[in-house]
């Protein structure tokens, strides 16, 4: 297992997303993800509201935004949704890179977790959700390494290997040898090679 505590900035994973954000183009839209229920507007509007989420979870303002279940109804994207998406991303990174981000506990998603923990719950869902807007986009993608890790040591972490139960549905079995982004892939619920359909 990867080790949460260690420190990462999550600037480099949120300039592949902004990166990604922009090579979409308005008639992708409504293109279905790998990410159950949520088309890519749906996917970019989640990617920012989870962004404002985190960014609170690290300045402890907890709230409305910090208590909003991970299960709620998808979002649709707003007319900005390009230059939304790449300020809460970097108001997200600002966040974290405050030491007293990762200290004490916080809450995500109505959870309470210690701060070290959501630093690594923010780098999965920037990961995971970056390969399906990469994926259901036609875009490549090679995620930042520190944020992969820290991702994969989350989803390690809270996958129980007896049932095969991860955090986010049923693992989908990855060989052990296959990459890291794979391997965090199946742990998080999905096919590494899902494509969309024609």
């Amino acid at each position: 297992m990867t080790d949460t505590t260690t420190t990462f900035d999550l600037g480099p994973q949120a300039r592949i997303i902004v990166r990604l954000a922009h090579g979409v183009r308005d008639g992708q839209l409504g293109r279905a993800t790998p990410c159950p229920g949520c088309a890519v507007g749906n996917l970019l509007a989640h990617l920012t509201g989870l962004s404002v989420a985190f960014r609170d979870a690290a300045r402890k303002d907890l709230g409305p935004t910090t208590d909003t279940p991970p299960d709620a109804a998808a979002p649709e994207p707003g007319p900005h949704w390009r230059a939304d998406l790449a300020a809460a991303l970097d108001a997200l990174v600002a966040a974290w890179r405050d030491p007293a981000a990762r200290t004490g506990m916080t809450r995500a998603g109505g959870v309470d977790l210690p701060g070290e923990v959501a630093a690594a719950v923010v780098a999965d869902e920037l990961v995971i959700h970056g390969w399906d807007l990469a994926r259901a986009t036609g875009q490549s993608y090679d995620p930042d390494p520190a944020a992969l890790s820290a991702a994969y040591g989350f989803l390690s972490a809270a996958t129980d290997a007896g049932s095969g139960a991860g955090p986010f549905g049923p693992v989908v079995p990855v060989p052990p040898d296959a990459p890291l982004l794979d391997r965090a892939l199946g742990l998080s619920g999905r096919d590494p090679g899902w494509t969309p359909r024609s």
